[in-house]
């Protein structure tokens, strides 16, 4: 299987939260990207990389790490004018980013952050207490996500590992609901080789778990074509589980079933933060009251 290649530039760019800063004006309009995988052919044929085996690459894995590849990533503002509600800014953060200037992405906006804490059950982030206790620290309101994969393990097991790895919520109105990102597989077969209503039952078992363990139902983070693609667009998560949704464009576009807005959209994969550029669908104090529950 083919491996991605990432150019020096591209690393630069995803690493260097100064020079983001610099360019952020030009990086949106002119579509400046941070790397993404080469779309992998989807084959029976090729062999299956296993957690912790030649092959397995979670330090390149985040939310959207998939998605320019199989979606496209248009030059686009986001069109901010014409959202229904105030929107807020933030950003999302990996081991990519290794440690980040957190004072000055605050001086720069963001109000939240979604911090990768954990990958399958054997993949922590080396920078998830820098990123974790450092936004914290600089006043932004932060959560960790897990990066799902589903044909490793059991939606419960990996939902136990995250939790117990950085995965946890408190009601101090600092911390946002655990979250799941649930995408393209960088691995392999889309949708990890299982079927619709098998996607259906792990999201569940994973939400579930979450859920008891935390009291809070997990928000989701996934692209509109993948879930209808693998879970068949089902609609039964909407009423309890927050939706992020990644689509690189000028609008977060036509949303999975069941859900009649999103929570956070990430909307582009560089800008003036490190790492993913995201909005709230919400003033300041609507993303407080999520942090409460």
């Amino acid at each position: 299987m083919p491996r991605p290649v990432r150019t020096p530039g591209a690393v630069a760019r995803r690493r260097l939260p100064a020079l983001a800063t610099l360019t952020a004006a030009a990086a949106l309009l002119t579509g400046l990207a941070a790397p993404a995988y080469a779309a992998e052919p989807n084959t029976a044929a090729a062999a299956p990389v296993v957690e912790g085996r030649a092959g397995f690459h979670p330090e390149r894995d985040f939310a959207g790490s998939t998605v320019a590849a199989h979606e496209g990533r248009p030059v686009a503002t986001p069109a901010v004018a014409d959202l229904a509600a105030t929107q807020t800014k933030g950003l999302d953060v990996s081991g990519y980013q290794g440690s980040v200037n957190w004072s000055s992405v605050a001086a720069n906006g963001a109000r939240f952050a979604y911090v990768k804490a954990t990958e399958g059950t054997g993949y922590t982030n080396p920078s998830f207490a820098q990123q974790y206790n450092g936004s914290y620290h600089a006043g932004l309101i932060r959560g960790a996500y897990h990066f799902a994969l589903p044909n490793a393990s059991s939606g419960a097991t990996q939902a136990n590992y995250f939790v117990s790895h950085g995965g946890g919520w408190s009601a101090d109105g600092k911390t946002l609901p655990p979250a799941l990102d649930i995408e393209y597989n960088p691995y392999g077969a889309t949708c990890y080789g299982l079927s619709q209503s098998a996607m259906v039952g792990w999201i569940r078992s994973f939400s579930t778990t979450v859920h008891s363990r935390t009291g809070r139902y997990p928000t989701i983070y996934t692209t509109t074509n993948w879930w209808s693609q693998c879970t068949g667009n089902y609609g039964g998560f909407a009423s309890t589980n927050p939706l992020w949704i990644a689509r690189y464009s000028s609008g977060p576009g036509t949303l999975p079933n069941g859900w009649g807005y999103q929570t956070f959209w990430q909307y582009a994969d560089s800008g003036v933060f490190p790492g993913d550029q995201n909005l709230f669908n919400g003033a300041a104090d609507r993303l407080r009251a999520l942090a409460l529950g």
